[in-house]
């Protein structure tokens, strides 16, 4: 479970940077619960083609995520700011 949230975080940020048809089959996937089976009915395609770009995407995210790192700076951000003040986090979260 805690993949997945990761994977749903990461896609906010690096989103954009998939292909459509990986875009489209990880919203499917991780934002609609839809099985391998269901993706491949919808789109028209065998249940390894959906597999075979769920995994590229998710590889995609976490190459992103480790040369980029805005995840991880994002949490790191919010951390600092917890100790100083409470009050700045609701200023500067929608920023982040």
């Amino acid at each position: 479970m805690e993949d997945k949230i990761y994977l749903n975080n990461l896609y906010d940020y690096y989103g954009e940077l998939l292909t459509e048809k990986q875009r489209d089959y990880f919203k499917a996937s991780y934002f609609n619960d839809w099985s391998l089976s269901e993706i491949a009915e919808h789109y028209g395609v065998s249940r390894n083609a959906v597999y075979g770009q769920l995994k590229q995407a998710e590889e995609h995210l976490l190459k992103y995520e480790h040369i980029l790192q805005l995840y991880q700076k994002r949490i790191k951000i919010m951390e600092l700011l917890k100790e100083e003040r409470e009050d700045l986090i609701k200023e500067i979260e929608p920023l982040l």
